[in-house]
């Protein structure tokens, strides 16, 4: 019996860890394209063992698809959390609903089981992985503080980081890519998220 109810509970988290309750607003929240500009820009600078060089000044106001915590791989102290985020029709709640959206090993993924909701080409120019780079302990509490399904608004620096061991770094400076190196790197000195 007691082995009976250990598998209940185990089948319970799983499937609690799982479940993506469906989004619930109306509308397009996150109407407007990502902004990014080249000039100015801030001098390369480091943090921590890190050397930071800016591409471009980046904003963008997004409905956050999916979160992601990291604490263990190599780039965690700098990069706590990845966000991955839609704008435009991937911030419509029924787009995002007909998707089943996952992250993990600083990839983000999406499904479908017949049709997609959206040309391919729409979904790719629309969402991105974005791998956030706290500028301070206040702004990396802020990060740590968005939840799936929340309205989130960052700004910062798209950027190139690098390490004395010849580690790279580098952000997708375009929408329209995918696969490896698609992310973007996101230095992110401001912050703001609420629920829809």
């Amino acid at each position: 019996m007691k082995r009976l109810v250990f598998l209940g509970f185990v089948f319970l988290a799983i499937w609690a860890w799982r479940y993506q309750p469906p989004a619930r607003w109306r509308g397009m929240p996150a109407a407007k394209d990502p902004v990014q500009t080249a000039a100015p820009l801030p001098a390369r600078f480091t943090a921590g063992d890190y050397t930071v060089t800016p591409l471009a000044n980046y904003s963008i106001t997004a409905v956050v698809l999916g979160r992601e915590r990291y604490r263990f791989d190599p780039s965690a102290k700098l990069s706590p959390v990845d966000l991955a985020l839609g704008w435009g029709p991937m911030s419509v709640a029924g787009t995002i609903n007909e998707l089943r959206i996952s992250q993990g090993g600083r990839f983000y993924e999406y499904r479908w089981s017949d049709e997609p909701p959206l040309e391919v080409e729409q979904i790719v120019c629309h969402s991105a992985n974005t791998h956030c780079l706290p500028a301070d302990d206040h702004v990396r509490k802020d990060l740590l503080a968005v939840r799936r399904h929340e309205l989130v608004s960052l700004t910062g620096y798209l950027v190139q980081v690098t390490n004395a061991q010849g580690w790279i770094w580098r952000s997708s400076l375009t929408r329209d890519d995918s696969g490896g190196g698609a992310c973007e790197v996101l230095w992110v000195t401001g912050v703001s998220h609420r629920k829809l």
